[in-house]
């Protein structure tokens, strides 16, 4: 590690690559040597996510399989190529606070053990993992103490530095709240700090407005949705920052929906705000609506919100390019965590902050038997 001006990288359900493209913008320089990431092989089950990363970044494999099959022969693992830094947003659909909060039970929740297997398998110097903010609280913190045990122990041991980024304080110009989870070698005698936030005021954050400035009319998956009359009418009510039930709509223009009303059904962006969190699936009044024109945004604007750069091309048709961009890391976001990342290895001092997520809480819960 130390002779080395690169990291390695492998990625596990890499998707469009977000995380991937963070990665290629994180470089330091060190008394005029350069130090930053070299993509080895990623690999997600979504085919157009396999085809955005091949398209848009250097890697020497990308391999489309799911991650069940890619584990049945150890043989392919080995010729995968062996990596020093193994990042992983294992799926979250079981933990997040918009599903049926399932964890370890559902169909998603069981493949972290993969990544788990990954990092045995691999014994990277580091590994980063991502998901939702709602894994914290889930089944009474259960379903975290576990991944964090876990990880602790897999490979010959990791010192780990998890964390809840509020991305909007990192100059992302949307609402994202994400754990990431920081695991380096033990025998490395290192701990990854968390990167101090770029602003605490939030009349300091980047807005959706100042984001979505510029768009050209032929950018890059920039086709628009084609509402119907009854969804132009409904927004035409709807003011910026209000949604579909706490506008103040006419008799017929409202909806009829029993028990929870979601705050994000028909929600118009606030142009003077970050974006609330932009997500890759979802039917009628999910999509995320501009605050001047009655339409939902275009992919290249939501693309414009999770930070990718304008040149960078999603494959697919609309919908599976939707599903892409909201499912990624925002690259800007990914930046700052790994560069800091090369900090911490190449003993470059930064700013950080204290980590909101006490890690004393589950490293002393080894020996709780978890019935998930």
């Amino acid at each position: 590690m130390k002779n080395s001006s690169y990291l390695r990288l492998g990625e596990l359900f890499c998707g469009p690559g977000g995380l991937g493209c963070g990665a290629k913008m994180s470089a330091i320089s060190i008394k005029g040597r350069s130090f930053g990431f070299k993509h080895i092989w990623a690999t997600d089950y979504h085919k157009d996510s396999c085809d955005t990363y091949k398209n848009n970044l250097e890697a020497k494999q990308i391999i489309h399989l799911p991650i069940k099959k890619l584990f049945l022969d150890k043989t392919m693992l080995r010729n995968m190529g062996n990596v020093n830094c193994l990042t992983f947003g294992f799926p979250c659909n079981d933990f997040s606070n918009v599903g049926e909060k399932k964890g370890f039970k559902g169909k998603f929740g069981p493949l972290y053990t993969y990544c788990v297997g990954a990092v045995n398998f691999f014994k990277p110097d580091v590994f980063i993992a991502e998901n939702v903010s709602g894994m914290k609280n889930l089944q009474e913190g259960k379903v975290l103490k576990r991944i964090l045990n876990e990880l602790e122990k897999s490979g010959k041991g990791y010192t780990l530095s998890p964390h809840l980024y509020k991305f909007e304080q990192y100059g992302i110009p949307q609402s994202r709240h994400r754990i990431i989870i920081v695991g380096i070698k033990k025998t490395i005698n290192k701990r990854f700090k968390v990167p101090a936030p770029k602003f605490y005021d939030p009349r300091d954050y980047v807005s959706c407005g100042e984001a979505l400035k510029g768009i050209p009319i032929d950018a890059l998956n920039h086709e628009f949705t084609k509402n119907s009359f009854q969804v132009i009418e409904r927004l035409k009510h709807i003011k910026p920052g209000e949604n579909a039930f706490n506008a103040k709509l006419p008799k017929h223009l409202r909806l009829n929906v029993k028990g929870a009303k979601i705050s994000q059904i028909y929600k118009r962006l606030d142009q003077k705000k970050p974006s609330y969190t932009v997500t890759g699936s979802g039917g009628g009044g999910t999509h995320i609506y501009h605050w001047k024109y009655p339409r939902a945004l275009t992919n290249r604007e939501r693309a414009r919100l999770q930070t990718f750069p304008d040149r960078y091309e999603f494959s697919g048709n609309k919908e599976s390019q939707r599903r892409q961009i909201g499912m990624a890391v925002p690259v800007l976001g990914a930046k700052v965590i790994l560069t800091s990342l090369l900090k911490t290895f190449h003993g470059v001092e930064y700013k950080p902050v204290p980590n909101n997520i006490n890690l004393s809480e589950y490293t002393a819960l080894e020996q709780l038997k978890f019935d998930l």
